[in-house]
């Protein structure tokens, strides 16, 4: 039954009942209340509006408030619903409005329909959490719900979704099922919208739900049909059980079936103004249609096999010039890609994303590569076709599109390209803006240790590499490229020392060694260590001639190898570091180079860092003089050459972003309801920790390591928890009492517990007993050299805990500094807490997800 039906007109009763309202008052009011006629809302904005200080507009507004709170007290005002109205736009401009709760609930019980949509609107704008004022909304939103008027049934839908709280949810959701099985296309429509807000809010009540979907996938009307696929979408995410079910137990997977059909006849049907988009039949179906497909055939065979035929016609039929079929187009090729399809249908996918990266829209071409980077690993050979475009996205103006056109460029490269990869990536490195080079110098570094074709390739481009980049490179690099010159080959050592004294020399003549001074740093160590290859004779037999064909190399006199480095460690501008990298490597070159003049001038330049201003190079003055002095027969053997590096695990962070897995975007998931621990396939990035130079490698003794067993300590107030992903906790909390003398333990007030600790970035939670309800405070510090942006905390326990979490002191985590946030939960059951951590940020540009479970904390902590 529709309003028309039950002899409810909405347009009609708005448009007259002011006029009805207005003669009344005209007839029976005294003078003194006609005078009183409040100030429409049109003129209040005028009034606001027109005011030219933020003084004089809050004296208009404290004005208006006054006069509002005064009508307030009467009974029968006729004037409610305008006053709720102008308090309405006051809240929206910033200023207190609060108590204007109680006045829309009257407005809500008002029979008329005009003053209830006011009140309803208000009660969505101003209702807080207090109880009572949500016990009497409940019961206005249960008799809405049971009107015969199909538009106060829909005001009191949209209103219980966007406002409904736990308990609320609970009390209405058989109303709202039993809405969504109403033969009424308006009602349904709102009552499937409200469901989907109710489980978002209150997951346990999905189930009551689930009947009543069944019906919305076999309705005519678009509106139905979009609501009641978002809401088996939200279903299926967030409940694997009721993913499971709309697979196999509704209808022997019928749902599939179903979805194709709805989409094939939204492909295959006319023009229909109701529902066309830019020639496009209802494009934001389709999508709602696509997306739930590629949930229902994620690593499911038979399902996928049923959806292939739907989404190549997708692919082939969707218009592409115009985003409305561009929008559809991405929405198929994620599903493609996330379903078990063909091959064919892959590059078919890829193929479209290939076409994206011509259009000449950036956020198109930012999309396409974003989805690129996220399936290549699927496909590699069909995104290598498109690498010419590809590359062609590294000279693009916008920084985003380089970004990810750089991270696709280096998931492209393997044993095959890499030299024809390598030369535009140089290029790029060349031309690229200060954020690019340090992140794209080290994933050169890491590919072309990876594929490098021959150790004479691969030289050649870390000095490639060092020269372009300039202190943008990673102080990693340094010590990678040292150790590959090491451990070349003996031939290999003497031509690295050439290639670098070039570049030393050239850097000495043209003033801009302070620019290339991790260049600098490695030509010293190697001109130092094979110092004797380089002005031997035998230097000129050894081809110089790069890639590139140049062949520039000339073997210098000692007197002007010492030259260089004087000059180079006189200069005012380069670091400390740099200058001890000199140094040293000047010392060394005294036992290389066989002239007694080379002799006496390096010993001159030594002796006179023996009164540096600077104390680690006036130590080091000092020790090597006394290799001159009284330990001269001791020099040689003490600066002799260096053995082979041993290469060492590479560090994870320096890896580039396409070796990691892509991270989901989906919600923080729910606690796992057995007793199994997280592992570390349940976290979506978890790059390991950074290795520590003074652990050991055997596993048991580093267990063991620092404990002294023969005095224990009292346990103090303030226990430290360290936690692993794997659920582990330091032998100090496996040991503890265990040699304690038998005397009663002192209680803990506070446990802190170490949650998680990844790339400079410490996660604690203090934990404080209170009963019931205990309070964890979490404290993120960062020992970064960055500074960290986008930081956010996320938590997750079981149901039988109520989780609260307050506002974080902030998103930006600065080097030293700390974020602070509170988390209150509540316990009735006393079972031991589980928590599940996800912690996101962004260092230098790079999105970071982390994700661990926390379940070490103190058996007695909700005593």
């Amino acid at each position: 039954m529709n309003g028309s039906e039950s002899g409810f007109n909405p347009a009609f009763n708005i448009a007259t009942i002011k006029q009805v309202v207005n003669e009344a008052i005209e007839r029976v009011a005294p003078v003194s209340v006609r005078m009183q006629t409040p100030t429409r809302l049109r003129d209040l904005i005028r009034q606001i509006r027109a005011a030219r200080t933020a003084a004089e507009e809050r004296s208009v507004v404290n004005k208006e408030c006054a006069y509002i709170r005064s009508t307030f007290r009467e009974e029968d005002s006729v004037w409610r619903c305008r006053n709720i109205a102008k308090l309405l736009y006051i809240h929206m401009l910033g200023y207190p409005a609060h108590f204007g709760q109680l006045e829309c609930l009257k407005l809500i019980a008002s029979p008329r329909f005009t003053d209830k949509r006011v009140g309803y609107l208000g009660a969505m704008l101003l209702l807080d959490e207090r109880q009572d004022v949500h016990l009497l909304i409940t019961n206005c939103l249960k008799n809405d719900l049971n009107s015969n008027t199909q538009f106060v049934v829909g005001l009191a839908l949209c209103t219980l979704g966007a406002i409904a709280s736990p308990e609320m949810a609970r009390d209405l959701a058989s109303e709202v099922e039993r809405l969504i099985k109403s033969p009424n296309a308006y009602i349904k429509k709102k009552a499937a919208l409200c469901a989907f807000r109710i489980i978002r809010r209150v997951p346990d009540l999905m189930e009551m739900f689930l009947p009543a979907t069944r019906s919305l996938l076999t309705e005519k009307n678009h509106g139905v049909l979009i609501t009641g696929v978002t809401l088996i979408t939200e279903m299926c995410e967030n409940s694997p059980d009721t993913l499971n079910h709309f697979k196999k137990e509704s209808g022997q997977r019928e749902i599939v079936p179903n979805l194709v059909r709805i989409l094939k006849n939204l492909i295959l049907a006319g023009y229909s103004p109701e529902h066309d988009v830019s020639g496009v039949s209802d494009p934001f179906l389709q999508v709602k249609i696509l997306r739930l497909l590629r949930i229902l055939g994620k690593n499911d065979a038979e399902a996928s096999e049923a959806m292939n035929d739907i989404l190549a016609q997708v692919a082939t039929n969707t218009e592409t010039s115009k985003n409305v079929g561009n929008t559809i187009l991405y929405e198929t090729v994620l599903s493609i890609m996330d379903i078990k399809s063909e091959s064919s249908l892959r590059v078919l996918a890829i193929n479209i994303l290939g076409r994206f990266l011509l259009n000449n829209d950036k956020n198109i071409r930012y999309v396409a590569l974003n989805t690129l980077l996220r399936t290549v690993h699927v496909d590699t050979s069909a995104v290598q076709r498109h690498r010419t475009t590809i590359l062609e996205c590294l000279k693009d103006p916008d920084v985003s599109i380089r970004r990810r056109a750089m991270e696709l460029s280096f998931a492209l490269i393997n044993s095959q390209n890499i030299r024809a990869m390598m030369k535009e990536l140089l290029l790029f490195l060349e031309r690229s803006d200060p954020e690019f080079k340090a992140h794209c110098s080290s994933a050169m570094v890491l590919a072309a240790e990876r594929y490098a074709p021959s150790s004479k390739w691969h030289l050649d481009t870390l000095f490639q590499v060092l020269l372009k980049a300039g202190n943008y490179l990673r102080d990693d690099t340094v010590s990678s490229t040292l150790q590959i010159v090491s451990a070349a080959p003996g031939e290999r050592q003497a031509y690295a020392a050439m290639r670098l004294w070039s570049s030393l020399e050239r850097s000495a003549v043209c003033a801009d060694a302070t620019e290339k001074q991790p260049l600098v740093q490695v030509a010293a160590w190697t001109i130092g260590e094979y110092g004797d290859m380089l002005v031997s004779e035998a230097s000129n037999a050894i081809s110089m001639v790069d890639d590139d064909g140049v062949d520039d190399f000339t073997r210098p006199s000692e007197e002007y190898v010492i030259d260089i480095y004087q000059k180079l460690l006189w200069s005012t501008q380069l670091s400390i570091t740099t200058k001890e990298y000199l140094l040293l490597s000047l010392a060394k070159l005294s036992t290389r180079l066989t002239t007694k003049p080379s002799q006496d001038k390096i010993r001159v330049i030594i002796d006179t860092f023996g009164s540096h201003i600077h104390i680690e190079l006036q130590q080091r003055g000092v020790e090597l003089s006394q290799l001159y002095k009284q330990y001269a027969h001791l020099r040689p053997a003490l600066l002799e050459r260096m053995p082979p590096m041993e290469a060492g695990a590479p560090e994870h962070d320096a890896e580039p972003e396409h070796d990691k897995p892509p991270p989901e975007q989906d919600a923080l998931l729910d606690l796992i309801i057995g007793s199994e621990p997280l592992s570390n396939g349940d976290m979506e990035h978890a790059p390991a920790p950074p290795t520590n130079n003074n652990s050991t490698t055997n596993d048991i003794l580093d267990l063991l390591s620092g404990l002294d067993l023969s005095t224990p300590s009292v346990p103090t107030p303030t226990t430290a928890v360290s936690v692993t992903n794997n659920n582990m906790a330091t032998p100090s909390l496996l040991l503890d009492g265990l040699f304690a003398p038998a005397q009663p333990p002192v209680q803990p007030q506070e446990t802190v517990v170490r949650a998680l600790e990844r790339n400079g970035v410490l996660v604690e939670l203090v934990a404080q007993r209170g009963g019931d309800t205990a309070a964890l405070t979490m404290r993120a510090r960062s020992s970064a050299s960055t500074t960290i942006t986008d930081f956010l905390f996320q938590a997750a326990v079981p149901r039988t805990f109520r989780l609260d979490m307050m506002s974080p002191s902030g998103t930006v985590l600065t080097p030293q500094g700390e974020i602070t946030q509170l988390l209150k939960i509540t316990n009735p059951s006393k079972t031991p807490l589980r928590l599940r951590i996800r912690v996101s940020y962004n260092i230098d540009g790079n999105p970071i997800l982390e994700q661990a479970e926390v379940n070490n904390f103190p058996p007695d902590l909700f005593n």
